[in-house]
């Protein structure tokens, strides 16, 4: 499979080194207009650097648009002409509609949102995909090339915006968590990079153990708490201060916001 990423920035390059990990192309094509800031892709096998948009798509099956947004519709531009139904499109241009890309591109091609998060670098993004046809085999390979990066997951295109707001944006309020839990361990008696790991590692265990087991958290909570216990009492106090309740509110505000964002553009 030949792979081209159009707009090799940071999140360009996340893919990149997730593709070049797994070994998962047979040609990956790499493009952007400083080609400096490709060096380290230089003597690395079937990698092809470049600057010439046009060459990259006329040689690839599936194609990777991580442009930047103001750049992305005069670029879909000078691309229309040289797509085929062999092609797949991958767009992850925030607030980029399926429709309006087709608008550009016409319909005959397979075009795929997709919505990663900052955790690709590592190989740990909860990438959420839209397409605009029921082409499984073709909406497969995209499924394939992020499940490679992380985990993926198809959805309705109506919940794009739910989904950055849960996953790409849920980063962030994730980190702020760690923050804290951090915070609260120094307050303990721990050095700060004592408390950042204790934090670190207890969060992903946490999360491990419920892509391991399938369980509710509540389920694991229950094997935590003891009766007149520790940890119930702080579960407690914590609920008493509100913490469900503002990350829920925090989520939806940010969710109302991005609404109003889309609105306006």
């Amino acid at each position: 499979m030949k792979i081209a990423i159009i707009g090799t920035g940071n999140l360009g390059k996340s893919i990149a080194k997730g593709l070049i990990k797994n070994n998962s192309f047979s040609q990956l094509f790499l493009t952007k207009r400083n080609l400096e800031e490709l060096n380290e892709f230089t003597n690395v096998a079937n990698v092809c650097i470049g600057s010439n948009n046009k060459e990259a798509i006329t040689q690839s099956d599936v194609l990777i648009f991580a442009v930047q947004p103001a750049h992305f519709e005069a670029i879909l531009k000078e691309t229309a002409p040289l797509l085929s139904t062999n092609h797949i499109v991958i767009s992850t241009i925030t607030g980029f509609s399926i429709d309006r890309i087709e608008t550009i591109i016409g319909t005959e091609t397979c075009i795929v949102r997709a919505m990663p998060n900052t955790a690709i670098a590592v190989g740990k993004s909860m990438t959420c995909l839209a397409a605009n046809n029921d082409d499984k085999t073709q909406l497969a390979i995209a499924q394939k090339i992020f499940n490679q990066l992380g985990t993926s997951m198809v959805i309705p295109e109506n919940q794009m915006q739910a989904a950055t707001v849960v996953c790409a944006s849920g980063i962030a309020f994730w980190m702020r968590l760690i923050r804290a839990t951090t915070q609260a361990a120094i307050q303990l008696g721990f050095d700060a990079k004592e408390a950042q790991k204790l934090a670190m590692y207890t969060s992903e265990g946490a999360a491990n153990l419920l892509i391991t087991t399938q369980n509710h958290p509540e389920e694991e909570i229950d094997k935590v708490t003891t009766p007149k216990g520790c940890t119930i009492e702080g579960l407690n106090e914590m609920e008493h201060k509100g913490l469900s309740a503002a990350l829920i509110q925090g989520m939806v505000a940010s969710f109302n916001k991005i609404n109003s964002i889309k609105k306006q553009s």
